[in-house]
């Protein structure tokens, strides 16, 4: 068995002029991960490089993969994942994997760029203020899941109701008002995040259903999960794949 023509090529485009070391010493994997990878997997549909690429980084950071990010992070660039938006992708992962793991990964962004000579710091994204974070947050959240969304920063046991309000003025107000990224990609990462690190499967289920909201359908769904399975293997992508048919479900039933 051979790595396939098609594979070589999405390689090179990835890796301009790199031959790894694994061909070396594990030649057999890297024929059947490659054709798989980088042949199989991304002709299995039609999702855009930019797009995938961008998807790829938000589940490497979801399951920690911070070599193989460190990686792709060049290969991003090469498909058209803009500075800010690798940027933009880090930061949000840190209201949905903590900066306790974050982190490394944003040392490693700003290595890489830094070897691409991007110049840093990026230019300012933020579009809210201490004043207004929480309204602009809540705001976006009754955009991406409705309208029920407005008063859920003040819901809840007074006891917890603190974790509601930084919800809205932290996780959104912070975080998706920031430009860079639209509403449909932010969702898409975060969709990314969640299916990567397992154990969220109510809260990938609720994403799972605001990306079908605002556009993104089952169907890319699906496509995401595919893409981005040969990075987190079967398990988490079975996982995802009940969430999105769970999401589905319920909004018919809506």
């Amino acid at each position: 068995m051979a790595i396939s023509e098609f594979a070589k090529e999405y390689h090179e485009r990835m890796f301009p002029g790199y031959q790894s070391k694994f061909l070396e010493t594990d030649p057999e994997f890297i024929e059947r991960f490659d054709n798989f990878a980088f042949d199989e997997v991304v002709n299995q549909d039609d999702l855009d490089g930019k797009t995938r690429f961008m998807a790829i980084l938000a589940t490497l950071l979801g399951c920690q993969g911070i070599d193989e990010f460190r990686a792709m992070v060049p290969a991003a660039l090469n498909f058209g994942v803009t500075p800010v938006e690798v940027k933009e992708i880090v930061y949000q992962a840190v209201a949905y994997l903590g900066i306790g793991r974050v982190l490394p990964f944003l040392k490693a962004v700003n290595e890489a760029l830094t070897e691409k000579g991007v110049r840093l710091p990026l230019e300012p994204q933020a579009t809210t203020t201490a004043e207004n974070r929480r309204e602009a947050g809540t705001q976006a959240q009754v955009d991406i899941f409705g309208d029920s969304m407005r008063d859920f920063w003040r819901s809840g046991p007074e006891e917890s109701r603190h974790i509601n309000l930084w919800l809205a003025d932290n996780c959104f107000g912070d975080y998706y008002t920031r430009g860079g990224l639209d509403y449909r990609q932010r969702e898409m990462i975060t969709f990314c995040f969640l299916a990567a690190q397992g154990g969220c499967e109510p809260q990938l289920t609720s994403h799972a259903g605001a990306n079908m909201r605002i556009g993104n359908d089952k169907a890319f769904l699906i496509k995401l999960i595919s893409q981005c399975l040969p990075f987190i293997g079967y398990p988490r992508s079975l996982n995802a794949l009940r969430c999105v048919n769970e999401a589905a479900n319920k909004q018919k039933g809506a």
